[in-house]
């Protein structure tokens, strides 16, 4: 255990981690806003408008639809091997809400947390995977804030459903 102790010492961990984050940010750019999913719906708002996507500044100064953009597939892969999982683990099954009320929650839930991504300006994958193992005090705040939000929210869903 010593060994361990003097051979993995927190700061060389740290370090190395700030390297490796220094490479990817050099080699493909930093993680934006929900980047994967804002390309994709996008491109599917470019599908259905064409041209006039254009018109909308967000579409045509920060985030001009492009196939090619590398985190759309990153959030294809991480879909499919959800999906891969769920089959393999035969926990895979559709559930279409009943409900009005559960429509309204779960559209009200997916709008905030839209929200909270953008006034945050972070993604919620890179907050697990890049600003938390680097000690970034706004990775743990959003981590809080995810698993506060995701707290409070199931306690309004169930009495909800409750009633």
């Amino acid at each position: 255990m010593e060994f361990f102790k003097k051979t993995f010492d927190p700061v060389i961990s740290l370090a190395i981690i700030s390297v490796l984050n220094i490479f990817l940010f050099l080699t493909v750019g930093a993680w934006t806003v929900g980047g994967g999913e804002t390309m994709m719906t996008g491109l599917i708002a470019e599908f259905f408008l064409g041209d006039e996507l254009a018109r909308i500044p967000f579409w045509d100064l920060v985030f001009k639809p492009d196939a090619g953009y590398w985190k759309i597939y990153i959030s294809l892969g991480m879909l499919f091997g959800a999906l891969i999982g769920a089959l393999l683990s035969k926990e895979f099954y559709w559930r279409v809400p009943k409900h009005l009320s559960e429509w309204v929650m779960i559209t009200i839930g997916g709008l905030l947390m839209g929200v909270g991504i953008r006034l945050a300006f972070v993604c919620n994958v890179s907050t697990f995977f890049g600003l938390t193992p680097q000690m970034n005090l706004g990775g743990y705040l959003s981590m809080t804030g995810i698993i506060a939000g995701a707290w409070v929210g199931s306690i309004i869903y169930k009495k909800v459903l409750e009633s």
